[in-house]
């Protein structure tokens, strides 16, 4: 699927996030990578199996009652 030089990483690749987006839609919070995965604003991702990515969301600082 992929035609760059270096090819993109394939959707099985553990750093398949990084591959080109090759359809941005903003606007409704998602985009497509060049090798068919789907990456939506709040960092989850369809891959073209099927398979579902869940968000990855960093905890905030940790706060105690004084």
């Amino acid at each position: 699927m992929c035609s760059h030089q270096p090819p993109c990483p394939s959707a099985d690749s553990t750093h398949h996030h990084s591959a080109v987006t090759v359809s941005a839609h903003p606007e409704q919070g998602w985009s497509l990578l060049c090798n068919g995965t789907i990456v939506f604003d709040d960092t989850g991702e369809l891959l073209p199996d099927g398979r579902v990515v869940g968000p990855c969301r960093a905890l905030g600082p940790l706060t105690f009652a004084a």
